[in-house]
């Protein structure tokens, strides 16, 4: 059975969830809300999303954890950014409530994108609302931070604690709208934990050590150290752990056409083995909180 808000999100495993594993996918959507009155070109707009990332992590389910996935495009409005993360210079009148930019924002992938990938060009012909942006948040963006929230205190409170894997994709180059050098090449893969302080570090050690078994590339907190979902979710010492997981889109698509290429069903498989590895690490791991 799953529960869904159309257009906004869909959680899938709630009724056949064996452990507290939640897993979310906040940038795989591709349902483009027709008030989003952008004035990008739709293939290069599209090169935002985290493409196929909730479908590769379907198996999830199956492992008896819980899958959240966002339907909504990051370029609207982005779940994974703290609700203040909006650059008031980049919108028109005042926003309801306090601005906080971050160089997210700056970059103009903040809380609603301002800049249109991969080379930073305008999105809009004249600058967001700040009525617009506080709708999207309303509709989109706190429903699912929302639900996120709702369904990892469900777990802490069945099991005595809940670890949570946050589920991305990034290019397999730097773009001009990176923290990086335009062109730097990434690795396989890029785990975030804060720098070990939104999960215990068994958690990063045991996707990190699954991987590299796998002969990927694999590097921890560099560049992508996590961002608003782990860090408003991540609290290791009250059994709250959560972590960032991006894998390099040349692994299993074409960035330019977003589709599938041969290497998918591989990788889709690994998360799926991936996926089962957690869980029982997390089980594990609840045997082991009455002692400690």
């Amino acid at each position: 059975m799953t529960e869904t808000i159309p257009g906004v999100l869909t959680v899938s495993g709630q009724d056949s969830q064996q452990v507290p594993l939640v897993f979310d996918s906040p940038h795989s959507g591709t349902l483009y809300p027709p008030e989003f009155n952008h004035a990008a070109d739709p293939a290069l707009l599209r090169q935002a999303e985290d493409t196929h990332v909730a479908d590769l992590w379907a198996g999830a389910v199956e492992a008896g954890a819980v899958l959240l996935e966002a339907h909504f495009p990051r370029a609207f409005v982005d779940a994974n950014r703290a609700p203040d993360d909006m650059d008031p210079d980049q919108i028109s009148g005042t926003y309801p409530t306090p601005l906080n930019p971050s160089v997210k924002s700056r970059l103009g992938i903040g809380l609603c994108w301002t800049r249109v990938p991969p080379a930073g060009g305008p999105m809009y012909r004249e600058p967001l609302s700040a009525a617009m942006v506080a709708d999207r948040v309303a509709r989109y963006h706190r429903p699912y931070q929302t639900r996120l929230r709702d369904l990892l205190d469900a777990s802490h409170a069945r099991w005595g604690a809940v670890w949570h894997i946050n589920c991305h994709s990034m290019q397999q180059y730097a773009s001009a709208m990176s923290t990086q050098a335009r062109g730097t090449e990434r690795p396989d893969f890029v785990l975030g934990d804060l720098d070990g302080t939104a999960c215990e570090a068994e958690l990063t050690e045991t996707v990190r050590a699954f991987l590299a078994a796998r002969g990927y590339t694999i590097a921890v907190n560099d560049p992508y150290k996590g961002m608003e979902l782990i860090r408003a979710n991540g609290a290791p010492r009250h059994g709250r752990h959560s972590m960032q997981i991006e894998v390099n889109r040349k692994l299993y698509m074409n960035e330019l056409t977003r589709a599938p290429h041969a290497g998918y069903g591989q990788l889709k498989a690994c998360f799926a083995a991936l996926a089962a590895e957690l869980a029982d690490h997390v089980a594990h791991r609840l045997q082991r909180i009455p002692a400690e």
